[in-house]
């Protein structure tokens, strides 16, 4: 029931994000911006196999509609680098007034994002960093500080020792490399170890199928931290499958208030900890730009960390 109930709302989101005037789902070539007092967004997002991406295009879509001017073009490139460059060389060929993008990987998307910005598009990325300065603006959670509250609060719950599975998300993306980086940071010094580690790419069934691989190699594992909620989620289900879920704890990271937060209160995870989209943020700086105001290079979003004590009370702020 719990599955069929998070599709149900991830798929109400995508035709929330769907609801944009003007919008392209990636068929077909973007319309010239700037045309009749348009104000043309286009977004070039990685993937929309993962439910918090399915929410930033939503945050951006919402926040869209409240300004009739704006148009926003959407494009989805299923999780393959090329066809995201190719996006991203699209939008800016067709002139969009701001170009947003969520990259998938930061080398390979830092030449094209480049490339629109010296053309004089003002460009925001989302999420992931790319190479370099060539963009307007950087939105994005500070991965590396939230990966080391989540392990002070690891290494707090364990007592400074046990054995830990990580299930990292991608590991050529920088929210993974930091993720992972902060976690260590925090642990270290600690009787906490690391026995298992494996790339999950950020998806769920990947994080399910390593799990299991975990679960046949080691007889004890305190903590599972996982780089997102459907990582420590899908990590749960197989510990689950297994009869061992009793065993250990689970920690994630996004706190969508349908998944991660809702998956606290419900006692299937023990921690998660907020990873903005940074959706509507990225239309107001939009605005900005439109009006000519100067914005800063980087824009980091607050944290808050979701438990059991105080999931009720929205969670604590991550100093």
């Amino acid at each position: 029931m719990l599955r069929l109930t998070r599709r149900s709302f991830t798929l109400g989101l995508l035709v929330l994000a769907c609801a944009c005037k003007g919008e392209s789902k990636g068929s077909g070539p973007a319309e010239e911006g700037g045309k009749k007092g348009r104000f043309v967004i286009g977004m070039s997002q990685c993937n929309l196999g993962e439910p918090w991406r399915v929410q930033m295009n939503a945050d951006i879509a919402a926040a869209a509609k409240e300004h009739p001017e704006i148009e926003v073009i959407f494009k989805d490139a299923q999780n393959d680098t090329l066809k995201q460059r190719a996006h991203v060389e699209e939008l800016a060929s067709a002139k969009v007034d701001v170009l947003l993008v969520s990259p998938k990987e930061a080398q390979p998307l830092t030449e094209p994002i480049g490339k629109a910005f010296d053309a004089g598009i003002p460009v925001i990325v989302l999420d992931r960093a790319v190479l370099g300065e060539r963009f307007t603006t950087f939105i994005g959670a500070d991965n590396k500080k939230i990966g080391r509250a989540a392990g002070e609060w690891v290494k707090k719950v364990l007592g400074g020792k046990g054995k830990v599975v990580e299930l990292k998300g991608l590991m050529t993306s920088t929210p993974g490399q930091d993720r992972s980086a902060g976690f260590r940071e925090a642990i270290a010094g600690s009787e906490i170890a690391i026995v298992f580690e494996a790339d999950m790419k950020w998806l769920e069934p990947e994080a399910r199928k390593e799990m299991d691989s975990a679960l046949a190699r080691l007889p004890k594992i305190d903590l599972v931290y996982a780089h997102n909620d459907p990582g420590a989620h899908g990590a749960y289900l197989a510990a689950r499958a297994a009869g061992r879920e009793k065993e250990m704890k689970f920690v994630g990271i996004d706190a969508l208030p349908h998944e991660g937060v809702s998956y606290v209160a419900q006692g299937i995870l023990d921690a998660t900890f907020q990873y903005p989209t940074g959706g509507r943020e990225a239309v107001e700086t939009a605005l900005r730009i439109r009006k000519g105001e100067k914005v800063p290079k980087t824009i980091t979003l607050g944290s808050r960390r979701f438990t059991k004590d105080d999931v009720q009370k929205g969670g604590e702020i991550i100093e």
